[in-house]
């Protein structure tokens, strides 16, 4: 039986590990003004633009009201996400950027949450009135994709690098800075593109040249950006975290230089998601965490595709940069989660990404039903079978190549201390 000190020092512990990834404090403070609480004088601002707006602006264009009540609203509500939500793991630029990011991501999942219970004619007539020219495009579904495969030209080719390649290398590198493992990271943009072969009758932008797939997707956009990732965080990895308050900087060029490192990490955790004594439970969370990755990529091309949005609409575009970062956080907290012991409990970043996932999907699967009922069933079975076999495999593989990478360096004699992590993430060292 563990004694009463025993227990307060365990419950410590993981009160210690959940406020790291949920509120972390921030050290050494240079420019004491700005983290200083100035409540009282944001509230005076707020009331301040509050009655200059409620009684100088013009009431009397109804869809101009609406759109000044639905700002207002917003605007309190990042008000009061900076005064009383969590900063989160990160404390760059500054943790109030991060508190809106989760005020914002609340404010997402109340908006899918209320969509999800409209019907489809309500949930078009919101898109509309938020831009009416939408009512003039829809999806062109006798479009043909993936036609004369054989015929591959330097042209044609060409033709196929465009803005949304760039954002395709782009998104998988900043995936790699997120991830910062390369089995995972090739785990999942391999089946991404299994993914498509399977959801392929029902979105048929999904549809492509093996060419196309493999060549320009895998190992160009896919690979290139997983590769420049990889390689930005080992430069950041390597980097020494020696920071110096602007007060004590002299010289007008390293003021500026050291304002603009404040948009930079405080520091940089070498990540590792495995090793080779990590649980199985570890192993399973890994495995959740590379079909998550799937259904909140699906949900992006399901809900333009059901809402008939073009892909270069800014409710597209709002929606992925809002998405990108509010994963940044979730994925390290998810990360501290599954590899600290003493973390018992996820981050609510985290918490709220997980509900707007599969918010998301029920918005798709609910207002997209007539698509959905073209489901084949078949497909979709050896889609899940294919998912867990390849995460499962890929998973054990780089646990079990980490173990034979540490045991054959521990047993070449060379008496070089190698640093190894404990499940709770701490580092012990071996000869």
């Amino acid at each position: 039986m563990k004694s009463p000190q025993s227990k307060d020092t365990t419950n410590r512990l993981r009160h210690d590990s959940f406020s790291t990834i949920n509120e972390k404090p921030v050290d050494d403070i240079s420019l004491q003004f700005f983290y200083n609480p100035h409540t009282i004088s944001l509230l005076l601002i707020s009331i301040a633009a509050l009655i200059y707006f409620a009684f100088v602006r013009d009431t009397d264009n109804l869809e101009n009201n609406i759109w000044a009540g639905l700002l207002c609203c917003g605007f309190f509500f990042l008000i009061i996400s900076v005064l009383a939500f969590p900063n989160g793991p990160f404390t760059r630029p500054h943790p109030a950027v991060w508190r809106m990011v989760f005020g914002m991501s609340i404010i997402y999942l109340l908006f899918c949450l209320f969509i999800l219970f409209q019907n489809y004619q309500t949930v078009k007539s919101i898109l509309l009135w938020l831009d009416p020219s939408l009512s003039e495009f829809h999806i062109d579904m006798d479009k043909e994709y993936g036609v004369n495969c054989s015929d591959i030209t330097l042209d044609r080719l060409w033709g196929h690098v465009d803005v949304f390649a760039l954002g395709h290398f782009l998104g998988w590198m900043f995936k790699a800075i997120l991830i910062r493992h390369m089995g995972i990271l090739w785990a999942i943009s391999c089946m991404w593109e299994i993914t498509e072969l399977a959801f392929a009758h029902l979105l048929p932008n999904f549809i492509e040249c093996w060419w196309d797939a493999l060549i320009l997707d895998v190992l160009l956009c896919n690979g290139f950006g997983i590769w420049c990732g990889l390689k930005i965080c080992k430069m950041l990895e390597m980097r020494e975290y020696k920071w110096v308050g602007i007060k004590k900087i002299h010289s007008t060029t390293g003021k500026i230089k050291r304002a603009m490192l404040q948009f930079t990490p405080e520091s940089w955790t070498s990540v590792r998601w495995l090793d080779p004594q990590c649980s199985y439970m570890r192993i399973i969370s890994l495995c959740q965490l590379v079909l998550f990755w799937q259904t909140s990529e699906l949900n992006t091309f399901f809900l333009k595709h059901v809402f008939e949005l073009p892909s270069s609409h800014f409710l597209v575009s709002g929606r992925l940069i809002l998405i990108g970062v509010i994963v940044a956080p979730s994925v390290r907290q998810y990360y501290s989660y599954i590899t600290d012991t003493s973390c018992k409990r996820v981050g609510t970043q985290c918490w709220v990404y997980g509900c707007i996932m599969v918010a998301e999907a029920l918005i798709c699967i609910k207002h997209g039903k007539a698509l959905f009922e073209q489901t084949q069933i078949a497909n979709m079975i050896v889609w899940v079978l294919i998912m867990i076999i390849v995460s499962v495999g890929v998973v054990i593989t780089c646990v079990l190549y980490n173990k034979y990478y540490s045991d054959s360096i521990v047993s070449s004699g060379k008496g070089k201390k190698i640093k190894f992590q404990n499940g709770d993430g701490s580092e012990v060292k071996k000869e």
